[in-house]
């Protein structure tokens, strides 16, 4: 017999690579073969319910990190749910209507006016489930468990049925109309856009004052005096029908270069310093409603403009007089309506005047910028041109700007039930306490939701037209298309004449020869979305209203959230959601948001083929989500080593338990040394942190927390004190099985605790262990054991630690000055005061093994040498390391000075001992 055949030198199939790539598609193809995902939900039926609702991403183009995140923290947390007492089911769903699947198609070369709007529709269908399924099969592979062969998907008749009664239900209540006032348009894309499809871009614009000379001035003012208004949109002069002054505010009239202008009293020297004004001289003053219904004249046109009276007037900026367009602004509108002015607006679907702005029909309205100036000069009304960049709203898909323009819309009139949304805010767990304040802002200062776009692909308004032009909103006939479309799909409405549409029978007062006209424009896509509490949470049996948690990016309290809980409390009175998490933005490492052109994308898919779904998962648990969380490939392969560390230590627990038969050789935690308890004291220790922190979402302290656990209280410390033991003493010695038992414990308790976010992994782990379940992912999470002494072990070895950790900084020291090499080397004498001499007595455990030394003698402080200059002080703690005398055993490595030549071996007392009771036959031929 050799001598390592007296060694317990454990063999093993779990790899030290990991090969995710190629392993995790298998693992997740077997998951789908076995119905994992339909047998977890069997298991969990007849408990209480966790609902995390999902929000639709859009169904075009990859996914990318952002993704990856949102997706990878929902599964995070349901797998959690699923796994501590939870029927938490997961239904995916996809948003598939809008114009980018519209745009997406004539980029490809489809022309759409070539063919009906029907087969139009069809092909954006065709489109988005292509791209459904694209990333249907991207989130599966990034181990997203869930109900994926029956995903929500706004596009699916049952869907757009439940968002037509939505619709129904808030026209009931009166909170549709029809208006005519100004919205964010898109030339771009030719329709109106919402609030939640603006985003901002810093903009070089023409900034003008401009002088309107006084038509009637009631008396107070002469003709040969203008009024001064500043606009930093010049297009918008045609529109011009009124100046409105600040209510209160005192006004001045001036001489100023030879001219008599009226300008705010308070705004005076900051419009000479901009205008250039030399010398200025005031005339006269006059309140604001002293000056209410003059009249001015237009520069360029002959048209009056009224002076009238607006609180939104502010002496903050330009001249306290403000350029008055009510087809071009939210205020414009709002005070032009209480002074009976119409919504002028002479520009088209595209952006290009119409003859009602003579002399720039034809014209784009940004290209009208200059010739407005120019008109403006050549009739010596232009005062001062200059150019200034400042933040201006854009079409968030078309990346183009947009503009105010008034067009009849259908509306949800928010001012009808804003309080009411407002009193719900404060009954939701705004998980960051900042949400609660931030979505508050948006209802309190939010417009009324324009819900009409001008666009062919989504769900049609439900609206029809008699005769006369009367609008047709009605409970019966909501209801009659919801179920048409239930049966038929949306595009049925796009199909059949609005005669085939409308209940059999059907008749109207405005309508005398029956004839009807149906609506043509589509629901906002936030109105689809937004409807997702009734189309999902509102029709699915396995869930349930309103959601335990809605979780998406931060962006979203101005979009799904929003648009959620607006329509939510509008019908239903309660809001959608118990509570809402947010998450930042995933940008580069250098704080850069991702774009193709910087070439500083990071794809989920490509990260996968190379280092596997599981290291993104981890990744996941590293960042602080409720922030923007910067990624590189060099961050991803930082948290690949620490994977690599974990996945190590699992491998050499899973080495070392492989003769351990949990049965028969389980030792009981009562009967384990104290170095053992202390372990299981720390594993308890990590369970509740971890519980903890999937409770709170806070995954940071997982990865903390295992990171931790791995590298410093089972590699640093147990595993490595464990070696001497696991490899040298009997196979069935009681110090050997009572590491084994922790082991098991440890690798039971660490593979389901990890299931949630490294499912991969601790499946491969769980093939390796004797539970009788299958996979580790239909098993229950560990609970915390609370151990009777848990308190005092802990305790006490954690004082130790701080003791170990001086002993090990002299190993170093006496490593560096060669007295030894490795710690074995080490004769180790420990001079203690009597706390530390208790503390060591109370651990009741081998020190030298611990210290992994040789020899170790422990002697009171007070024996110390007075002048040693090898040993090291510490409060209360002496330390002297030499170089141990002997030799080393071939078979512990420890240096000995009783070792024996056995053959070609030398052997120690112990080794010895063990090799005589156990392998006999060694000695034979020696």
């Amino acid at each position: 017999m050799e001598l390592k055949d007296t060694l317990n030198l454990l063999r093993t199939q779990f790899p030290m690579r990991a090969g995710l790539p190629n392993k995790e598609p298998k693992r997740q193809q077997q998951w789908d073969d076995e119905g994992i995902y339909k047998k977890r939900q069997v298991l969990n039926e007849g408990k209480p319910t966790f609902i995390l609702h999902d929000g639709p991403p859009y169904a075009n183009g990859s996914i990318h990190m952002g993704h990856a995140l949102n997706k990878i923290s929902k599964d995070i947390i349901v797998r959690y749910k699923s796994m501590s007492g939870f029927r938490a089911p997961y239904v995916p769903g996809w948003d598939t209507h809008g114009l980018p699947i519209e745009q997406a198609l004539v980029n490809k070369g489809v022309d759409r006016h070539a063919m009906s709007v029907s087969e139009f529709r069809q092909l954006c269908e065709k489109y988005a489930l292509e791209q459904v399924d694209i990333q249907r099969a991207a989130f599966k592979r990034l181990g997203v468990s869930g109900d994926w062969d029956n995903p929500y998907i706004t596009l699916q008749p049952e869907y757009e049925a439940a968002q037509l009664r939505v619709f129904g239900k808030m026209a009931e209540k009166g909170y549709i109309y029809r208006g005519m006032k100004p919205i964010y348009w898109s030339p771009s894309s030719e329709s109106a856009l919402a609030e939640a499809e603006i985003e901002y871009k810093d903009v070089r614009s023409a900034s003008i004052y401009v002088a309107f000379p006084v038509k009637d001035g009631k008396g107070k003012l002469a003709d040969d005096v203008s009024f001064v208004i500043w606009t930093t949109t010049p297009w918008t002069i045609p529109s011009n029908l009124a100046i409105t002054v600040k209510p209160g505010g005192v006004y001045a009239v001036i001489e100023a270069d030879g001219r008599k202008f009226v300008v705010a009293k308070e705004m005076i020297e900051k419009v000479q310093e901009a205008i250039g004004w030399h010398d200025v001289r005031i005339l006269d003053t006059l309140l604001a409603e002293e000056m209410e219904y003059m009249t001015a004249l237009h520069p360029f046109y002959d048209r009056e403009s009224l002076l009238i009276l607006g609180d939104h007037v502010t002496f903050d900026d330009g001249t306290g007089l403000v350029h008055t367009a009510p087809g071009h602004g939210a205020d414009d509108y709002v005070v032009g309506q209480r002074y009976g002015l119409e919504a002028l607006s002479p520009i088209d679907d595209k952006g290009f005047f119409t003859d009602e702005a003579p002399g720039f029909e034809g014209m784009f309205y940004d290209d009208a910028n200059k010739k407005v100036t120019e008109l403006l000069d050549e009739k010596n009304a232009l005062l001062k041109l200059e150019f200034f960049t400042h933040s201006y709203p854009h079409d968030w898909r078309s990346k183009k700007p947009v503009i105010f323009r008034a067009t009849p819309q259908w509306f949800a009139s928010i001012k009808d039930f804003r309080q009411e949304i407002l009193d719900v805010i404060p009954q939701v767990d705004w998980l960051q306490p900042w949400g609660e304040q931030r979505i508050h802002n948006m209802i309190r200062d939010r417009g009324d939701w324009v819900i009409s776009r001008q666009r062919q692909w989504g769900v049609p308004l439900p609206i029809f037209y008699a005769e006369n032009g009367e609008a047709i909103i009605d409970p019966v006939v909501t209801e009659h298309i919801a179920q048409l479309v239930e049966q038929y799909g949306s595009n049925v409405w796009f199909e059949r004449d609005a005669k085939d549409l409308l209940p059999e029978g059907f008749t109207h007062p405005g309508s005398p020869n029956g004839l009807f006209e149906k609506e043509t424009d589509i629901m906002d896509v936030w109105f689809d979305s937004g409807s997702s509490h009734a189309g999902v949470l509102g029709i699915r049996k396995e869930l349930s209203f309103p959601a335990d948690l809605y979780l998406e990016g931060s962006d979203q309290y101005r979009g799904w959230f929003n648009s959620s809980l607006t329509t939510s409390v509008a019908v239903h009175g309660v809001a959608p959601y118990r509570a809402v998490l947010s998450q930042g933005f995933v940008l580069d490492d250098n704080g850069r948001a991702m774009s193709k052109s910087l070439g500083n994308v990071i794809d989920p898919m490509k990260v996968m083929d190379q280092l596997g779904a599981d290291i993104i998962r981890l990744w996941v648990t590293s960042v602080d989500a409720g922030a923007d969380v910067p990624i590189s490939m060099g961050i991803l392969q930082q948290v690949s080593e620490t994977y690599r560390k974990i996945r190590n230590t699992f491998r050499f627990m899973i080495q070392n338990t492989s003769d351990f038969d949990v049965k028969e050789d389980a030792i009981a935690y009562d009967a384990l040394r104290s170095a053992d308890q202390y372990i299981l004291n720390r594993l308890d220790e990590v369970v509740a942190n971890l519980h903890e922190a999937y409770e709170s979402y806070d995954f940071r302290i997982i990865y903390r927390e295992i990171n931790h656990f791995c590298t410093v209280d089972l590699s640093n410390f147990y595993m490595n004190i464990a070696k001497d033991i696991l490899y040298i003493e009997a196979p069935d010695a009681y110090n050997r099985r009572a590491i084994q038992t922790v082991f098991y414990q440890v690798l039971v308790t660490l593979a389901k605790l990890l299931t949630p976010v490294i499912p991969h992994t601790a499946e491969e782990v769980w093939e390796y262990l004797q539970e009788p379940e299958e996979f580790v992912q239909l098993t229950e999470l560990p609970r915390v054991k609370n151990y009777e002494n848990k308190d005092e072990i802990l305790a006490r070895w954690t004082r130790f630690m701080d003791v170990r950790d001086n002993i090990l900084k002299v190993n170093e020291v006496s490593r560096e000055n060669k007295v030894i090499g490795k710690d074995f080397e080490a004769r180790t004498t420990l001079y203690v005061s009597d706390e530390i001499g208790q503390l060591l007595e109370d651990l009741q455990a081998d020190i030298r093994q611990i210290m992994v030394a040789s020899a170790l003698d422990i002697v009171p402080l007070a024996e110390k040498p007075a002048h040693d200059e090898h040993i090291v002080d510490f409060d209360g703690l002496s330390v002297k390391v030499e170089h141990m005398p002997g030799e080393v055993c071939d078979r512990c490595r420890i240096t000995s000075e009783d070792t024996q030549m056995f053959g070609e071996d030398r052997l120690c007392g112990r080794c010895q001992e063990i090799i005589k009771t156990h392998y006999p036959e060694y000695f034979a031929d020696k």
